[in-house]
């Protein structure tokens, strides 16, 4: 088991955050979608009584996916897993500020292969300490890493020069661009606290594929994040209710783009 907490500090409001990651969720699946490969959206609804985070939060949204990835791992994982084992589900309870989502094989590893991301958003530069409240034990095992949107180095293949934060002046709000300490003078401002617990038992494979998980998943903090800022003209200004309307209309077209056209996205490069 690898746990790893990274603090995403971005300039804008919490408020605005639940808006703008659900916007940018739901553009991302489009783009990762097609040629049989891509997201599957199965269950988009509302939820009660399931208690998180300690019980602090009970009720919000639950969706349901199912990602179809034969080409979004490396070769030495499709040559060793049988068909069908590169389809991956994942739950979602988004009771924000607080989310917790839940990724597995039930096909193939079933108990074997798990990774929870637990999201806590604040209004803060990253301070807390133990947002998560995790146990002694846990506190322990947990690494800390802070992702920088406007100075992190991004991949090659990631870039684009529009979705550059610090090249990039919003027009609706007048933030950025963000250079030099941009964290420590914006205004507004808030921090993603994003717990990643990953478990994969695959004897001689086990550590190898948790730090590659763990490493893949701050590539893509990193970049949905930049989107997330530099998309702001876009999803600023949107209702939730406008929301959840693009969500069953992005939803129809998953399915549609999952039967057909070219595999997209972030296939893995050798």
């Amino acid at each position: 088991m690898l746990i790893k907490e990274y603090r995403v500090v971005l300039p804008i409001t919490v408020e605005e955050y639940q808006v703008g990651q659900l916007y940018s969720v739901a553009e991302v699946s489009k783009n990762e979608t097609g040629g049989g490969e891509g997201v599957e959206v199965r269950k988009n609804e509302p939820f009660e009584n399931f208690p998180l985070l300690g019980g602090k939060f009970s009720s919000g949204q639950y969706t349901y996916k199912v990602y179809h990835l034969a080409s979004r791992v490396p070769s030495y994982i499709r040559l060793l897993a049988p068909k069908g084992a590169l389809e991956v589900h994942e739950e979602a309870w988004n009771a924000y500020p607080y989310c917790r989502t839940v990724i597995t094989n039930p096909g193939y590893m079933k108990d074997g292969f798990f990774i929870s991301i637990e999201t806590m958003h604040c209004p803060d530069r990253g301070e807390q300490e133990n947002v998560h409240e995790l146990p002694p034990e846990k506190l322990k095992m947990r690494e800390t890493t802070f992702i920088d949107i406007g100075n992190d180095p991004i991949m090659a293949k990631d870039y684009k020069e529009t979705e550059d934060p610090s090249k990039f002046k919003s027009e609706k709000t007048g933030r950025g661009p963000l250079t030099g300490n941009w964290r420590d003078n914006v205004d507004p401002v808030m921090c993603a606290y994003k717990l990643v617990t990953v478990e994969f038992k695959w004897l001689g494979l086990q550590t190898r594929v948790e730090h590659f998980i763990q490493s893949t998943e701050q590539r893509l903090f990193l970049k949905f994040h930049r989107e997330v800022f530099c998309w702001i003209d876009k999803w600023y200004g949107l209702t939730m209710a406008d929301i959840r309307r693009m969500e069953e209309e992005t939803k129809k077209e998953l399915q549609a783009q999952i039967a057909e056209g070219e595999i997209r996205g972030s296939v893995v490069e050798e």
